[in-house]
């Protein structure tokens, strides 16, 4: 897992410093133990949410697992329910934008919010029409390197609006600025569009959806959001990500036999 981690084998991300942080931790406690909780390349996808349309290109889990199934258990709790009994859509709503259908317990389909696949984001241009995708590819005015930052860090909203804060984005339409204005509504159209995706491959059976993320502050964002999906399912919204809170609500729920403790096996 160290040697995948140091090589950024599923990608590079911040995340990936997290187990190495751990086990040097570990090493300086004796007797104790470190675990990784939900990494964003937790892969429950079914094998038909792994075909992409050519045999070269197989569709990709990696999204926001961590905050995604701990704010999906905290709403199974809420209800007197468990997660592992629920149909669930969670959408986190931050940096980049993964819609997870979580089906009793595994999210058998999501968009790898990463590499910007799905809607577009404060800094992921999302799913792009890939034959322009392609003339742009070869087009000779960009490095390989750019066409990549392109897709995640410099696309989305940042690449309209010279802004990676929806914020600010936001205070701008509210101020008048028809442009960012029709920017901010397509990411809400956009995230609405690929929770309508899901519900589909939950084939319509589907508990409630859950709105998370840095974003899900936005009340205006949210309610546009909701506006276009309520007819899905109940919506709920739960602001923000609470990592250190959901290690250890995970770590937690491991020590006491609640959720089994698996082997990483690359």
């Amino acid at each position: 897992m160290k040697k995948h981690l140091s090589e950024g084998v599923n990608g590079e991300h911040a995340s990936n410093l997290g187990a190495l942080l751990a086990d040097m931790v570990v090493k300086e406690l004796p007797g104790a133990k470190a675990y990784i909780v939900d990494p964003v390349v937790v892969d429950e996808l079914e094998p038909i949410a792994r075909l992409s349309g050519h045999p070269l290109i197989s569709r990709r889990s990696i999204f926001h697992a961590l905050n995604q199934k701990a704010v999906a258990r905290v709403y199974a709790s809420s209800i007197g329910r468990e997660y592992e009994d629920l149909n669930l859509i969670v959408a986190h709503m931050g940096g980049g934008i993964s819609v997870g259908a979580h089906r009793r317990g595994r999210v058998i389909d999501v968009n790898n919010a990463l590499n910007g696949d799905g809607p577009y984001s404060p800094e992921r241009s999302g799913g792009l029409p890939a034959w322009q995708l392609s003339e742009l590819c070869f087009s000779g005015k960009y490095k390989p390197s750019e066409m990549k930052s392109m897709l995640a860090g410099k696309g989305g909203i940042v690449a309209y609006l010279g802004t990676n804060s929806f914020q600010d984005a936001s205070k701008r339409a509210t101020e008048g600025d028809t442009h960012a204005a029709l920017v901010v509504e397509g990411c809400s159209y956009q995230t609405a569009k690929e929770i309508g995706a899901m519900s589909a491959v939950l084939e319509g059976k589907i508990d409630c959806i859950i709105l998370t993320g840095g974003l899900a502050y936005d009340s205006a964002h949210v309610e546009r959001v909701t506006r276009m999906v309520k007819h899905i399912a109940p919506v709920y919204v739960y602001p923000g990500e609470d990592e250190l809170k959901a290690l250890a609500f995970n770590g937690y729920l491991a020590i006491t036999g609640h959720i089994i403790v698996k082997e990483y096996r690359g």
